[in-house]
């Protein structure tokens, strides 16, 4: 009679045999302790260092366009955290022509008056292996990375070569830094006698260092508050500037950049001088390499503009405050959706002001949207701008010591206290665990 394996059998023969062949494959000293493994190296990826936002620039901001033909301009920029490799990114996103740049070059800047280069600095940019680019209509182009030892918090000097400007031209009007133009080729040169001075950015959006290990980038979303408006020109003095000192002076800290993405006039709820916050939101926030922090603030030029021309119904007011609060929650939606953290600013007094002249109503609206800031569960944290800068017997106020005397913008010290009232407490550099050619 045959014999039957019933299906319990089956499995047990079947666990069985596995079991000894794992036994034959094993080691033989089990008790052996294991091979040590080699702790994998740092990844080495892009982090943001320097950025700056684009508009179309108001006629009286723009350059005239024979100016710009077969002409060398040379831009500073103020960088947070060094490195020993860097990729620069230019911008035509407002051109409805493309960017033809020629050549591109990197250096030390030695003088703010005249735009004096260290000769020995002198680094040439490449695109694809080439020294000049086209930039299509609508797009940013980073350039080849390029060895430069830029130190923390130091400056760049970026000069570029243009045959024929783009129209129209893109731009961050309020640079508060001094940058040349000179006709013809001068790249390389180390002065540029005779150069036309003027305090705008063109065709400039970011400049990255390559890291390793722990980094990450806080972005600062504002107005012209945040772009430093009241402060001296050449003088690194906007409160994002006062936070990357803050951040560079503590060693926990030094590995976080802050990429100030602020643009006069703008408003969460329409167009101002430029886009709106919404509408730049992913070309300026989460498009910038190792972005993992965003504070904001903004909404005094909403509040403002609604009362420009004449008082609001009650209706109108409430629906101010709503919608206000409503872009807040799409940011901090958008932002969650790529793994940062959002810190809400609170909007800073701005009774008597001289432009806008708020009304009672206006300044209550104010009052509402920053408790619904500083209320739990909204954003991940709150930088209590507000009380930082405010006058203690008249909170509606900038405080005298802070007031750049247009009641609307901080002075540098103001700035300062604004930089100061940042939760560093929320800041870290967390291993990066996302592609690591961003």
């Amino acid at each position: 009679m045959p014999s039957t394996i019933t299906p319990s059998l089956s499995r047990v023969l079947l666990w069985s045999a596995c079991a000894a062949l794992a036994a034959c494959s094993a080691p033989k000293s089990a008790g052996a302790p294991a091979r040590p493994t080699a702790r994998s190296a740092p990844v080495a990826r892009w982090l943001g260092t320097w950025a700056s936002s684009q508009q179309i620039p108001e006629p009286r901001n723009a350059l005239p366009a024979a100016a710009l033909r077969d002409a060398t301009l040379r831009q500073i920029v103020h960088l947070t955290v060094g490195g020993h490799e860097l990729r620069v990114r230019f911008a035509n996103v407002f051109g409805t022509t493309p960017l033809h740049i020629l050549a591109a070059h990197l250096a030390v800047p030695v003088s703010r008056l005249t735009g004096a280069i260290d000769p020995a600095s002198d680094t040439a940019l490449t695109f694809g292996g080439r020294s000049s680019v086209v930039i299509p209509p609508g797009a940013v182009y980073y350039s080849d990375p390029v060895a430069f030892n830029a130190r923390p918090l130091s400056d760049l000097a970026v000069s570029l070569y243009l045959r024929k400007p783009p129209s129209p031209q893109t731009s961050h009007p309020g640079s508060r830094e001094t940058s040349f133009l000179l006709h013809g080729n001068h790249v390389a040169a180390a002065q540029l006698p005779g150069a036309m001075r003027f305090n705008h950015w063109f065709f400039l959006s970011g400049l990255d260092v390559r890291v390793h290990g722990p980094a990450a980038a806080i972005v600062t979303l504002g107005d012209s508050i945040t772009d430093g408006h009241a402060t001296p020109n050449d003088s690194n003095t906007r409160w994002p500037d006062d936070l990357a000192r803050r951040l560079q002076a503590a060693p926990a800290t030094r590995r976080l950049s802050v990429l100030n993405v602020g643009t006069g006039g703008n408003r969460l709820l329409r167009y101002g001088l430029g886009p709106d916050a919404l509408a730049r939101f992913d070309r300026d926030v989460l498009a910038q390499p190792g972005v993992r922090y965003l504070i904001v603030i903004e909404g005094v030029n909403d509040l403002g503009m609604a009362g420009l021309h004449g008082p609001l119904t009650a209706a109108g007011n409430a629906a101010l405050v709503r919608n206000i609060t409503g872009a807040y929650r799409q940011i901090i939606l958008r932002a969650h959706a790529h793994g940062i953290t959002v810190i809400g600013g609170t909007i800073t007094p701005f009774a008597g002001s001289t432009y806008y002249h708020p009304s009672a109503a206006i300044l209550r609206d104010r009052r509402a949207i920053n408790a619904w800031i500083r209320a739990p569960g909204h954003f991940d944290a709150v930088a209590d701008f507000a009380r930082q800068v405010r006058d203690p017997r008249h909170p509606q106020r900038l405080a005298p010591r802070y007031d750049s005397g247009d009641h609307l913008h901080p002075n540098p010290a103001g700035y300062q206290a604004m930089a100061n009232a940042i939760p560093l407490s929320r800041l870290s550099t967390p291993e990066h665990t996302g592609d690591p050619s961003h």
